[in-house]
């Protein structure tokens, strides 16, 4: 039986509760405010809704995380890295990221970031939790992700790709940077074969409660990044 929330004080039930079927399906309701989305994020949960639906919550079993120092890079992804035709840039148009997310994958699909998300982390991103990582051809945003850090974990929420393998460089450069950074975690949310074939894999959602408690506690702070911080890394051995 799904679990609804009132607006306000953010809370939820426990992640126990979540439906099997569809996998995660926590609760519905609430609000997409930062104490709600912060609250979210620290147990393991995230916003998934569609146009017109009420907000629904999920908190996946298992969960598809990627462990920053496992990043895998083919030899052709590493060929286009070390040709370095690209720049890498954070957080200079984080609206447009959110924007190219949402854009329908075919002619006449939908999307699932609404305005209202679309709204919600930009807001996020005002006070330094959410942010984009750009992949940037000829002057152009030529693909990119955006998602939130808290502590030492990184929540991945959507990529795109304009041109071939721009998504994947901007997520090659944030897993070095992260892992640079002595982040634990990248969460992906849910299995995908994109992310698989760059080192995601799937754990028990317990334990990926157990890293949360670890590194995303209520003690963490947000922080700005710097449009110039994932410059500088060496592709030489990249291949793993």
């Amino acid at each position: 039986m799904l679990h609804w929330l009132p607006p306000h004080p953010p809370g939820f039930p426990p992640l126990e509760h979540a439906l099997p079927e569809p996998n995660g399906l926590l609760a519905a309701g609430g609000a997409l405010t930062p104490e709600w989305l912060l609250t979210a994020y620290r147990q393991g949960i995230f916003p998934w809704f569609a146009p017109g639906d009420p907000i629904l919550w999920w908190s996946p079993d298992p969960r598809m995380v990627l462990l920053p120092g496992e990043i895998r890079v083919t030899r052709s992804l590493r060929k286009a890295l070390r040709r370095g035709d690209y720049e890498i840039r954070c957080d200079t148009v984080f609206a447009d990221v959110i924007e190219a997310c949402a854009a329908p994958r075919e002619p006449g699909g939908g999307t699932w970031i609404t305005e209202a998300m679309h709204a919600a982390y930009c807001q996020m991103h005002e006070l330094g939790w959410a942010h984009s990582v750009e992949t940037w051809v000829d002057g152009e945003l030529a693909g990119g992700l955006y998602g939130m850090a808290i502590g030492k974990v990184f929540f991945g929420e959507s990529m795109f790709a304009r041109k071939t393998d721009a998504s994947k460089l901007a997520l090659a450069h944030l897993a070095r940077d992260l892992e640079r950074r002595d982040f634990r975690v990248i969460d992906c949310q849910m299995n995908t074969a994109h992310l698989a074939s760059m080192g995601g894999r799937e754990i028990a959602r317990s334990a990926f409660s157990r890293l949360l408690a670890m590194h995303a506690g209520p003690d963490a702070t947000a922080a700005k990044w710097g449009a110039t911080q994932m410059q500088d890394i060496d592709w030489g051995n990249a291949e793993r």
